[in-house]
């Protein structure tokens, strides 16, 4: 008689959510196997027992074969008694115990549900919700683990016979996919018009809504992760008021076209770009936009400028639910826009909408119809931002279709809550080798938010087990984000953690470096708390976790007016050219654009230093740079300024002027850091800007000093220290013009260079780094917080900064 062998095997990653059991099912049955499998708070766990040699195949290519969805991270198994039985089954999910699996992130609806969307003899023919187990909602509906329809938003909607047949066949696509629906069992659309919003009568949701777009309404439609407000985005008026009402500024609208040909009309898609924008992700991918009179012929319409007003890029993505792939019409729909204005469902600074009543609310004074449906959205999630720079994948914002993906850490951690920054917040959670980033939280200057912060941490630790006993948070006193730390730390030990010093261990997270040997960080952003008390940002340290110590930095300016000189350029280039000894002369286009009665009060303000902290941020030398040029005297939203600075470079016709920094280099490294004087590059660009020069060789100049002065620091401080790796990191190398220029030169001297990609470099990947530095702090420095003037160096020492 031939032996049998019974085996039980642990599969975790993220396999829940995504077809695992069914695939797990299918290869038992087909090796003639017996058992069972199911869903647990672990992973999924299953027996197998038959032939050793079948067993043997189910276990040794069970990660390899997996479902497309799937991500195995370890594949465990051990042999058990022989149980006997007939048959494998699904059984009932197991609940208890610590989470440990990992849950999917939303997913754009697969080819073979837009088939069936379009296709008038399915059953699912135009159904909203259409899903299976290689498409839709995951993260943003899940409740609970195990990943089972009773702990997701979709238990609310029992199945009906035709769901509950396929849901239990395992030929079929849908064999145990958790959101499966159909139009006899729902979700439901509604569109609702009216003062106060009311059900349209006896008109089709999805018609209803594509009719008032194309007559220039402004709608409210509620997606994966929360609401949008969409608007035909070639309709001028429409576009600039919703600029309006949703108190925008110039900050640029994504935009959500049709399919990749439209996308093409109107911005440049590499093939990297199109396996962005037609992968399972879909996020929001900034192209370089073609100039307006090549988009003009044969075009789907026009794009109104109020689109990305003076933006180098627009955001594009394509459809990724089925409600989007209806609003853009299928294959003989009557005419209807084309390209939407796809932006967040909130006002300007607030999180994004996911509660139905409060979106009849809060965007009462913004949408004029809402099409929304009942299926409650649990977890918020904005739209995830991408560029592609060098060939490679830059996340700006990470989101939908990428959180909750863990981040695999070099060094194991203990279980730690890192809080972020106050722009762009995420948080992180992490514990051994994983690190989870929340999805993108926002600016923490809103009550709103900071509560969205605290309802996200809940949900996360929920679904990962991590139960924080460290927290870490910015070392700047008034930062929101740190305050919410402290009161959530209680008794627990808090690390306070320097703004630059965690954007570089982010950096070294993300490629998986176990800071043994220190790196050369270059952590260029806007405004980051110092040890000294200024406001840094031009930072070049010699930094692992442990510690760092700042070998360069940008020369010290007033900020004068604190936020009044973010959003008012000018302000920061009359600083810099007081600073520089230089003539703020009518002739200057960052004099004239200043009111006469500011420039009389900020003169004085400058003279006796009121609210005039010193600043060395590289991100606001590019504010006065732009206004300077004349490109950019108003900031409506974060780095416009310098937006439009990189926007202005690329046009230019020829390489820039020869701009220079100078550099105070100390007599021996002990004698304090490398000042980065941009004083003689202000003159250069004072004597160019009355000379007429075309602003757009300033920009470029300008740029290509910035590349220069980043070489040649790095180049001092490998000569002095013998490193030759360099982190670049912050806000500013979101410019991908200018981390382009500074990585090929870097590398042409010999240099390794890591840059950001999963991970933003900008305030959205700082929590990371900090998480890391906290796990890297010594018991008491988790008991001590640094106090102004003091700095960590590599090694765990500490000196005057």
């Amino acid at each position: 008689m031939e032996s049998v062998q019974r085996r039980r095997v642990i599969v975790r990653g993220v396999v829940q959510g995504v077809g695992f059991r069914p695939y797990v099912y299918t290869r038992a049955t087909g090796l003639g196997l017996t058992g069972h499998v199911t869903n647990t708070p672990e992973g999924v766990v299953a027996e197998v027992e038959g032939a050793p040699a079948a067993v043997a195949r189910f276990c040794e290519h069970l990660a390899a074969d997996a479902p497309p969805l799937a991500v195995v991270d370890a594949v465990d198994h051990h042999e058990v008694p022989v149980a006997g039985g007939a048959g494998f089954t699904i059984v009932a999910s197991r609940t208890g115990g610590p989470a440990r699996t990992l849950v999917s992130p939303d997913v754009a609806t697969c080819a073979d549900c837009l088939a069936e969307l379009a296709d008038p003899a399915d059953r699912r023919h135009r159904h909203p919700f259409i899903t299976c187990t290689h498409c839709g909602p995951r993260f943003t509906i899940v409740t609970g683990l195990p990943y089972d329809r009773a702990h997701t938003t979709m238990a609310r909607f029992p199945m009906c016979p035709d769901c509950a047949r396929e849901y239990g066949d395992p030929a079929d696509r849908r064999f145990h996919a958790q959101p499966v629906a159909c139009p006899a069992c729902g979700p439901r659309l509604a569109l609702l018009t009216g003062r106060p919003p009311r059900p349209a009568p006896d008109e089709d949701p999805i018609a209803g809504a594509r009719r008032l777009l194309a007559a220039g309404a402004i709608v409210a439609v509620k997606g994966l992760g929360g609401y949008h407000l969409a608007c035909d985005a070639t309709h001028a008026g429409v576009v600039a008021e919703l600029r309006r009402r949703k108190a925008r500024g110039d900050k640029p609208f994504a935009l959500m076209v049709r399919d990749i040909r439209d996308a093409e009309r109107y911005a440049h898609v590499g093939p990297e770009e199109r396996a962005l924008l037609e992968g399972g992700v879909r996020p929001i991918v900034l192209l370089r936009r073609r100039a307006a009179a090549a988009v003009c012929e044969g075009a789907p319409g026009v794009l109104a400028e109020g689109v990305a007003p003076r933006c180098p890029d627009l955001g594009v993505m394509l459809p990724y639910t089925p409600v989007h792939h209806l609003l853009l019409g299928l294959p003989g729909d009557p005419p209807g826009p084309r390209t939407l204005v796809m932006t967040s469902g909130n006002l300007a600074g607030e999180p994004i909408v996911t509660d139905d009543e409060e979106a009849l609310e809060r965007l009462a004074g913004i949408a004029d119809a809402w099409l929304t449906h009942d299926r409650p959205v649990h977890v918020p999630c904005d739209d995830s931002v991408v560029r592609v720079c060098d060939g490679e994948t830059l996340t700006v914002r990470r989101a939908r279709g990428y959180a909750p993906l863990p981040v695999h850490l070099p060094l194991p951690v203990p279980a730690t809550l890192a809080a972020g920054g106050d722009l762009k917040n995420t948080f992180c959670l992490g514990e051994g080798h994983r690190a989870w980033l929340s999805a993108h939280i926002g600016d923490m200057d809103d009550l709103a938010t900071q509560y969205a912060l605290e309802r996200a941490e809940r949900q996360l630790e929920s679904i990962t087990g991590v139960s924080p006993a460290l927290l870490a948070a910015d070392r700047h006193p008034g930062y929101r984000s740190a305050r919410w730390a402290r009161r959530t730390a209680g008794a627990r030990p808090l690390v306070r953690v320097q703004h630059h010093h965690a954007h570089i261990a982010s950096t070294l997270a993300e490629h998986g470096l176990d800071g043994e040997h220190p790196v050369i960080g270059v952590a260029f952003d806007g405004t980051g708390y110092g040890d000294d008390g200024a406001v840094w940002g031009g930072e070049v340290l010699l930094a692992d976790y442990a510690g760092y110590s700042r070998f360069a930095h940008l020369g010290y300016v007033p900020l004068p007016g604190g936020d009044a000189a973010v959003q008012r350029p000018y302000r920061m280039a009359l600083a810099h050219l007081r600073a520089a000894g230089l003539a703020r002369t009518p002739d200057l286009p960052c004099v004239a654009a200043c009111p006469p009665d500011e420039l009389r009060v900020l003169e004085r303000q400058l003279e006796r230093g009121l609210n005039c902290v010193p600043t060395s941020s590289m991100g606001r030398l590019f504010d006065a740079v732009s206004s300077l040029a004349g490109v950019c005297h108003h900031a409506g939203y974060e780095a416009q300024a310098a937006i439009e600075l990189e926007a202005a470079a690329l046009g230019a016709p020829a390489v820039g002027p020869g701009y220079a920094f100078g550099l105070r280099v100390p007599d021996h490294p002990g004698a304090g850091p490398v000042v980065a004087d941009p004083a003689p590059l202000l003159t250069a660009v004072v004597a160019d800007v009355r000379a007429g020069t075309d602003p757009r060789l300033v920009a470029g100049g300008f740029h290509a000093a910035v590349t220069a002065l980043v070489t040649e620091l790095c180049a001092l401080a490998r000569e002095r220290h013998g490193l030759d790796t360099v982190a670049l990191t912050g806000g500013v190398f979101a410019n991908t013009l200018l981390s382009s220029a500074c990585a090929h030169a870097l590398r042409a001297r010999g240099f390794t260079v890591l840059r950001h990609g999963r991970v933003p470099p900008n305030d959205g990947g700082l929590s990371l780094g900090q998480l890391m530095v906290a796990a890297a702090a010594t018991p008491e420095q988790q008991s001590h917080h640094p106090q102004r003037g003091e700095a960590h160096v590599p090694g765990g020492t500490r000196q005057s900064a």
